[in-house]
């Protein structure tokens, strides 16, 4: 049995420990200064919002301010699954918990792409930078990517995921000590590859879900499919070209990481329920003020946050679908792809 600490009591934390249960190691969830009252509310009833469901009495949910004792239980593995905003008070969290001592190994469930100093940069590398710069040195972190819905993962329906380590074996040790029946584990060296996938395939589910409204006249039944099978040959080529650009593996593109997860996101979800909008002729903020205003959609998100640097670095003959979204997202108007330009 390990001892498992997760961070973060969202939906996909949360969801996170089912398999980590049923491996039969100790898990508790610790909540974020801003999850007090929903650690309360589980603790109190064991219904979680996110989740839809009553969650299994071995796990235990913690308020923020248990975290300064985490350090004394001697956790074999800490999982981050904070929102991508949340690092920066995780990197915090963490220091003042080991500032002096060696960190166990850490997991991060939450995914995310940015710039810094004008060079991209994945969330392992923010959260890594981060505690480098606080003194905290050799640090071991992993990454989970996939196609994995946290409502699906914690009713144990089959899931499959891509545990990613530049260490091998650390990556395999993780993938024994967690795999299930249900919870079905690889294992990849490229952790880059891994996370860029995680991060652009929002993107691209955006544009996979404007199909429909590309073709107006012919929206009823199921006649935009051929739409869609167009946009996703093309979004996965484009992913190719990012990911091998961001010093990740082509290959990753295909599986799990890259084309298993683009699947469930462009299936559906807010991603994809934007591009339809999108789709449709609506601009971003208006759609996101009628349609989603209290919804966060990561593909607009991430926009918002690398797609200059996208601009400077690619033009639409090179990216033709990721630069058509980048313009309308930042722009503010209409969606224009530019097919004659597809590989």
């Amino acid at each position: 049995m390990k001892k498992i600490v997760v961070i973060g009591a969202g939906a996909m934390g949360t969801a996170f420990a089912y398999p980590c249960v049923d491996n039969k190691h100790d898990v508790r969830i610790f909540g974020t200064h801003l999850e007090n009252k929903t650690i309360d509310e589980l603790n109190k009833n064991r219904f979680h919002k996110g989740l839809k469901l009553e969650v299994i009495k071995p796990i235990k949910f913690f308020k923020h301010e248990s975290l300064k004792e985490i350090s004394k239980t001697k956790p074999d593995l800490i999982v981050i699954g904070v929102s991508s905003k949340g690092i920066n008070w995780i990197a915090e969290e963490l220091v003042k918990i080991y500032k002096n001592e060696k960190l166990p190994n850490l997991l991060m469930l939450t995914k995310g792409l940015s710039v810094n100093e004008n060079h991209y940069e994945l969330l392992v590398g923010k959260l890594d930078r981060l505690l480098s710069e606080r003194g905290i040195k050799n640090i071991n972190l992993s990454a989970v990517g996939g196609p994995c819905l946290a409502p699906g993962l914690a009713n144990r329906v089959h899931s499959a995921v891509v545990i990613a380590n530049k260490n091998l074996d650390t990556a395999r040790t993780l993938s024994e000590m967690l795999k299930t029946e249900y919870y079905h584990v690889s294992t990849s060296s490229d952790i880059n590859g891994v996370e860029v996938c995680a991060a652009i395939k929002n993107i691209f589910s955006m544009i996979i879900g404007a199909a429909p409204g590309l073709n107006r006249t012919l929206s009823k039944d199921n006649l935009y499919f051929n739409t869609s099978a167009a946009l996703v040959k093309q979004s996965i080529y484009e992913m190719e070209v990012f990911t091998e650009f961001l010093k990740g593996e082509k290959e990753t593109v295909k599986g799990l990481a890259g084309l298993g997860d683009l699947y469930v996101s462009a299936a559906g979800g807010r991603n994809s329920k934007m591009g339809a909008y999108i789709g449709e002729g609506m601009v971003f903020s208006e759609a996101k003020k009628i349609k989603m205003p209290n919804i966060t959609v990561e593909g607009a998100e991430l926009i918002f946050e690398i797609g200059k640097k996208v601009k400077e670095d690619f033009n639409e003959q090179k990216l033709p679908l990721m630069i058509s979204m980048i313009n309308a997202i930042l722009d503010n108007k209409k969606l224009n792809i530019k097919w004659e330009n597809f590989n």
